[in-house]
């Protein structure tokens, strides 16, 4: 299973990334942890961190780009992975295609269905998280790292509501679920565990199907 955790910067991916990972752990599941690109191919690699800086470039480049590094992605590392057990990625696809169109402004949707193209690395479950972009803003305040341009207020409220667009189209291209939910408070975090939780441990072949011979 490919578990992706979308949002904005701030919104409490790597919080839930944390808590998955110890929670499957603790329960014997091997859930490992992959990023957003695969930075192995030289000119994809140069586009997408010119992207990452804010500079736009020529839009069909970078499409091909981030198509380009997906697969080698899937092939090389997502794959791999996958055939040692689930995978969790801390960013993936969405983000991909929030970001192009944040950069070049346009609408995401067109971007959500290029990458998604790449059914390889289409994740079973994409969480996406809606923390609200005034608390992210805050949590983003007390880090000691520098700013990225997607982390400003300006930017930031933009891809909130390219997020919620890409929420939107992945299902009705994919035809795979999305799960929307804030990461705003204790409860919200332990809620969200325990819904990625479910999901693992029914993709866990070791987990003993629920039927009435084995309860």
């Amino acid at each position: 299973m490919l578990l992706a955790l979308e949002g904005i910067a701030g919104a409490g991916k790597s919080t839930l990334r944390d808590r998955l990972l110890a929670g499957a752990h603790t329960e014997g599941i091997p859930l490992s942890h992959i990023g957003q690109f695969s930075w192995l191919s030289h000119p994809a690699t140069r586009t997408l961190i010119c992207l990452r800086a804010g500079q736009a470039g020529d839009s069909d480049e970078a499409i091909e780009a981030a198509c380009r590094d997906l697969a080698l992605h899937s092939r090389f590392n997502l794959t791999p992975a996958l055939a040692q057990g689930p995978v969790l990625a801390d960013r993936l696809t969405l983000s991909t295609a929030c970001l192009l169109a944040l950069i070049h402004r346009q609408p995401v949707d067109e971007y959500v269905e290029r990458l998604a193209g790449q059914e390889q690395s289409r994740p079973q479950l994409t969480v996406m998280l809606t923390t609200a972009p005034d608390i992210c803003h805050t949590r983003i305040a007390r880090r000691a790292t520098a700013r990225r341009f997607t982390e400003h207020p300006e930017a930031a409220a933009r891809l909130t509501e390219l997020y919620r667009d890409a929420a939107d189209a992945w299902p009705k291209i994919t035809g795979l679920p999305v799960l929307d939910h804030p990461c705003a408070t204790p409860a919200d975090l332990d809620a969200l565990t325990a819904a990625c939780m479910e999901h693992l441990r029914s993709a866990d072949p070791r987990t003993p199907p629920t039927t009435e011979a084995n309860r």
